[in-house]
């Protein structure tokens, strides 16, 4: 890897400050290749246990730190990865297949999260209530759960990461974080930084290898007090059941099946736009990813067609490259699964107006796609794609678009463009989901609280609600105060 700072390349796992290596190795693959670009130790039980027991260790002391000295660490860590950057974002193209762009805009709201948390650290206020008798008070005060297990997916291998354990470390909890193992680098190379901050040994702990051995102990291991996961629905459930003989506290930000709605007064040009950057950012394999389109019948014609120019003109390659828009998906499973759903919608009834197939750079690329004429027996509207496929299916009526948006089991985030101020205010009270853009196809930051309601789980990252999922309420009964 052509890295300015060689030192963010690391193949180790961290626990308790040191870098810990075991005999039996993964390897990870260069989605846009298929190359072979690094060998990581396989850790299980013991290597997790082990950083469990370290991140127990230094809590008290790590909670007892004024709130001041952890925002100083965290702001010595956001100003070491803001000078990292390019690197971090080349590491991450080699293991994601992101493009560059991508990765270094990812590195970048990431570290959003850092520097918001930072000031967070100072503000974790309690509260003092009018007592019910004149010889006692009342006081509540807020203080860090504990030991914190982190599981993040590989589609966002350093934004999953750092939103919560940058608000876990302002709160005052230790961590214990297992990444993905299709995506481990960049989180080792954010490790090495926050090292070099001055987070100091056993705060931080990165275990990965073996996912079920891992998940069982963060589950199981009664010195973890939350288990905050993103991933699919499928895992939150298990996780949560595992999680529930030792009564852990759970923020689950699980899968997505998002609307986007284009009614017959919404601005076509912005509104396509925004399908643009919230379908296709990413290869399509984000979370709040649109899934199902419904555009009124009077504007399908002109919506689909502006926006298959757009899908047209997206330049697929290898994210090293220049002015690349799209990279790989993430492996074979995953452009596999894409097909299917395609060709489902097709059997189905659906219209092919382009794209559709593999790419013919081969391997995990796949063509930037538009269907037409969808419904709600295809798996498209089922389930969700992760991949770049935008799927159309027209409405008549405000009553119709409504029903059709809000069926289905998830709530993670919905889209609707629209010029009615009535119309806005209806949809944000009647959509279920728990984030909704509102003529804006970009709707995540630092500043908002990030989570769904339904099987996309719950909790929230992010902003003021993000730093309260990592900490408790304390009530204080004081009494004898006889005047």
């Amino acid at each position: 890897m052509k890295l300015n700072n060689k030192n963010l390349l690391k193949d180790k796992l961290y626990i308790n400050g040191k870098w810990i290596d075991s005999e039996k190795k993964f390897q990870v693959e260069n989605p846009a290749t298929n190359e072979i670009i690094a060998s990581l130790p396989m850790g299980g039980k013991s290597e997790t246990s082990k950083a469990i027991e370290a991140a127990s260790s230094v809590f008290l002391e790590w909670k007892q730190k004024p709130a001041k000295f952890r925002s100083k660490i965290l702001k010595k860590w956001f100003s070491l990865i803001e000078t990292n950057t390019e690197d971090l974002a080349r590491i991450m193209t080699l293991e994601q297949g992101k493009s560059l762009t991508e990765a270094m805009g990812e590195i970048r709201y990431a570290n959003s999260y850092i520097e918001w948390f930072s000031e967070e650290a100072v503000r974790s206020y309690g509260d003092t209530i009018p007592s019910h008798r004149a010889d006692t008070r009342i006081l509540v005060q807020k203080e860090p759960i504990g030991v914190i297990a982190t599981i993040t997916p590989w589609n966002f291998p350093a934004a999953m990461m750092i939103r919560k354990v940058s608000a876990a470390f302002a709160a005052g909890c230790t961590v214990v974080s297992k990444p993905s193992e299709l995506t481990p680098l960049t989180a080792l190379a954010l490790v090495q930084l926050g090292e070099e901050a001055g987070i100091p040994p056993g705060v931080w702990n990165l275990v990965f290898g073996d996912f079920e051995s891992i998940g069982e102990e963060l589950c199981t291991n009664p010195i973890v007090r939350k288990i905050s996961f993103t991933g699919s629905t499928r895992t939150g459930i298990l996780l949560s059941q595992k999680s529930a003989s030792s009564v852990k506290k759970m923020s689950l930000e699980l899968g997505g099946n998002a609307p986007f709605l284009v009614f017959e007064d919404a601005n076509i040009e912005k509104a396509v736009e925004g399908a643009l950057s919230a379908k296709f950012r990413n290869s399509g394999q984000t979370c709040v990813c649109v899934n199902r389109f419904y555009v009124h019948a009077n504007v399908l014609d002109e919506f689909s067609n502006k926006l298959k120019i757009k899908i047209e003109s997206l330049k697929v390659g290898n994210g090293l490259e220049e002015e690349i828009d799209q990279g790989p998906l993430i492996n074979p499973q995953a452009v596999e699964k894409v097909n299917s759903h395609i060709q489902d919608a097709i059997q189905k009834g659906a219209s092919l107006k382009t794209g559709g197939n593999r790419h013919r750079l081969g391997g995990n690329f796949f063509e930037p796609t538009l269907l037409t004429g969808i419904h709600s027996e295809m798996k498209i509207c089922k389930e969700e794609t992760f991949g770049p496929v935008a799927a159309i299916q027209s409405f008549q009526t405000d009553s119709e678009a409504l029903q059709l948006a809000n069926d289905t089991e998830y709530g993670l985030a919905a889209y609707l463009f629209t010029e009615s101020v009535s119309r806005i205010w209806k949809f944000s009270e009647l959509l279920e989901y728990g984030m909704i853009g509102i003529n804006e196809g970009i709707i995540s930051s630092e500043q908002i609280p990030f989570g769904g309601i339904k099987f996309s789980g719950y909790g929230r990252e992010g902003s003021k609600y993000g730093m309260e999922e990592f900490l408790q309420t304390k009530y204080l009964c004081w009494g004898g105060l006889n005047h």
